[in-house]
């Protein structure tokens, strides 16, 4: 009971008060704060699995972010009033997920025709690429959510003296695989896609792959370690991601 008492005293420091918003008829979210912190991620993380538990009535699906959860249900099957209800029942003592996730070693190709903006972002901080590669490659980082496209994962754990402002003038499109940084952020693209964020590599990983089974890779509150290779590997490592292998090493569950 202490222990509880003192985690309590502990939360309220830490964490705000957690803040219910309608969504229009068929949604409710829960947001537990404004920054990207791994306790406000936790307690995301740990109502989503208690609800996707619960499964209570109307339930269509739960969609969980750096600072919240939302859930999406069929109005005719429940209400607003009582999911709110719920949500309040939950939070009384909700602490954080605890539990890490699994942590996955991804190879990556920097610089040259695989990282076009290596150079770009190592003049910026006054640092060689070779230092911004270990620098980048140093870092375990968690995947806080996964979103904007289907499978790409949204990493928290970027060092500060890489961390750079986003492109003044994003690209229309950058391919599959793409390591890149964007502010204190840094991503893996899932699939060709348009962004802002300044390429450091490429990575035949991919987080989402229709054809494969698990379609998707990565889920949030895992981690991701880069591993540099040599360019040399890369067309064999490409071979066996279109063959449906993860490449992506799994280290720890």
């Amino acid at each position: 009971m202490r222990d509880l008492r003192l985690f309590r005293i502990v939360k309220r420091c830490i964490v705000p008060t957690p803040k219910i918003l309608p969504c229009g008829d068929s949604a409710v979210t829960i947001e537990f704060g404004d920054t990207i912190d791994p306790d406000i991620n936790g307690m995301v993380l740990a109502l989503d699995d208690i609800v996707r538990a619960r499964a209570p009535a109307g339930l269509i699906e739960t969609v969980p972010t750096y600072r919240s959860l939302t859930i999406q249900y069929d109005p005719v099957a429940t209400d607003y009033d009582a999911l709110v209800k719920l949500l309040n029942e939950e939070t009384k003592d909700l602490a954080p997920r605890n539990a890490v996730g699994r942590r996955w070693r991804v190879p990556v190709v920097y610089g040259g025709e695989y990282g076009i903006d290596l150079e770009e972002v190592a003049a910026l901080h006054g640092l060689t690429p070779h230092q911004v590669i270990e620098i980048h490659s140093s870092a375990v980082y968690r995947i806080y959510m996964i979103g904007f496209l289907p499978g790409f994962t949204y990493l928290g754990g970027l060092d500060k003296r890489i961390a750079t402002s986003r492109r003044l003038h994003p690209r229309a499109k950058i391919p599959a695989g793409t390591i890149m940084i964007g502010g204190e952020q840094a991503g893996i693209a899932p699939m060709d896609m348009p962004s802002g964020w300044h390429n450091l590599g490429l990575t035949p990983v991919r987080p989402y792959a229709p054809g494969r089974n698990p379609v998707f890779l990565f889920a949030a509150g895992d981690e991701i370690v880069f591993e540099p290779v040599d360019a040399s590997r890369w067309e064999a490592l490409e071979k066996a991601a279109q063959a449906g292998e993860p490449v992506a090493e799994e280290v720890r569950r």
